[in-house]
């Protein structure tokens, strides 16, 4: 698995059960210091085809559809107990390459392991029907899985989106290849462990780590998947969408976002500002569902605002092993481009009313960031990844609907009122 285990300079990836090095190696960062905390063997085309050829043999020989229902539920659960045993220390790891608060790192293994053990459940539970067509005939539906599914991680969440994905692919009776993100391939890599030791049959599940232009490129391509499924920004999704229609592969992608709350009138001021905080700087904003649009009544928009500035303005930002309220920015060049993107929205006319500028000092750290600006802004309508807030106003409820719904995004929105019928009729209105 690895040199020296949890004092590791070295990981390697794991195909058909087997711990497989590379002459290429990816170098693992610390956001909160810039400093190597260990080093990963990047998969070669010849390592995804090995992956993929042990996936498609283990689906061939039947290694999860020969056994019960039953059986699949119970391995799902031995892998799930293997997880959340891996917790206290994978969390530390995955605080170390990630930077996000220790305990949420650690709540990512224990969230795993409940993803494993709900799909368990379903394991039993897939069930066809039968069609009535009259005397003589019979007619009845038989779910079969997709055979080998090719997954590619995010590295925002990357313990829990391998098993929001594997788990139910697993439970289906599919053989799996995962491609780890490069930038936090590590506690994946852990999980590896956990899949062994719960004795998954060699080649059901294959965890690979590579750039997304080589090894994710090799996997989406190749002739022997099934099925793919990508979390991640809108250019790689349609580049991925792309190369699957070569071979017609279904595919599920969740992508990007720029996902707006709107605050009418008679909200609870206390109750958005505690969204907004949860919303905007969990996680430092690198969130593909955060808040990071606020849409304010005009009414209320300065006492509002005033609020947001003092709640933003004291928290304190650090590393995530000392549980900080603002972790670092993954790499010095998101936060770069974090910065820019600032500097940018002030030269189109936005008013930044805190932060905006990343901080000089080891690691990479944005503080939180407040701007005012216009719809049509850039920093508006481009996806951000970083604990920077654009607030607008409105007046009319149809105006706060449009601006909401005004990107070319549609994953999350939200709303703030008292008033029931106006939640839902903005429930109906808004695109997400």
């Amino acid at each position: 698995m690895s040199d020296t285990h949890l004092g590791l300079t070295h990981w390697n990836n794991y195909i058909d059960g087997e711990w497989v090095d590379s002459d290429q190696l990816i170098e693992v960062e610390n956001p909160a210091t810039g400093e190597v905390v260990g080093t990963i063997a990047e998969a070669t085309p010849e390592q995804v085809d090995l992956a993929v050829t042990a996936a498609r043999r283990s689906h061939t020989a039947r290694s999860l559809t020969s056994i019960t229902p039953y059986e699949r539920m119970q391995m799902l659960h031995r892998v799930a107990a293997e997880i959340r045993a891996l917790a206290e220390q994978g969390g530390e790891l995955l605080c170390l390459e990630n930077g996000k608060p220790l305990s949420q790192a650690q709540w990512e293994f224990e969230e795993a392991a409940r993803y494993f053990e709900y799909y368990a459940g379903m394991a039993d539970k897939i069930e066809g029907k039968s069609i009535p067509l009259g005397d003589g005939l019979v007619d009845f539906t038989v779910y079969e899985p997709f055979g080998v599914s090719a997954q590619i991680i995010p590295w925002n969440f990357p313990v829990s989106l391998v098993a929001r994905s594997l788990a139910p692919a697993l439970s289906a009776g599919n053989a799996v290849v995962i491609k780890s993100p490069e930038l936090t391939p590590l506690a994946v890599a852990l999980l590896a462990q956990a899949m062994h030791k719960a004795n998954v049959p060699a080649g059901v599940v294959n965890i690979i780590c590579g750039y997304g232009h080589t090894t994710g490129a090799a996997l989406v391509c190749h002739s022997g998947i099934d099925q793919i499924v990508f979390t991640g920004s809108v250019p790689t999704g349609q580049a991925i969408l792309r190369a699957a229609t070569e071979h017609v592969v279904p595919s599920v992608m969740e992508l990007g976002g720029k996902s707006a709350g709107i605050v009418f009138a008679d909200a609870d001021l206390d109750q958005v500002l505690s969204s907004a905080e949860v919303g905007n700087l969990y996680n430092s904003g690198q969130v593909c569902s955060a808040m990071s649009r606020l849409i304010v009544h005009e009414d209320i928009k300065q006492e509002l605002t005033q609020k947001l500035i003092a709640c933003f303005g004291a928290k304190v930002i650090g590393a995530g092993i000392d549980e900080s309220d603002v972790t670092p920015i993954l790499t010095a060049n998101q936060l770069a481009k974090i910065d820019a993107m600032c500097e940018h929205a002030v030269n189109q006319g936005g008013q930044c009313l805190l932060g905006g500028k990343s901080l000089d000092r080891a690691g990479y750290f944005m503080p939180p960031t407040i701007i005012e600006a216009a719809h049509d802004s850039d920093i508006a309508q481009q996806e951000m990844f970083g604990p920077v807030l654009v607030l607008m106003s409105f007046t009319t409820e149809q105006q706060a609907y449009d601006l909401a719904n005004g990107t070319e995004f549609g994953l999350v929105a939200g709303v703030f009122t008292q008033n029931i019928n106006l939640a839902l009729r903005a429930s109906n209105a808004l695109v997400a």
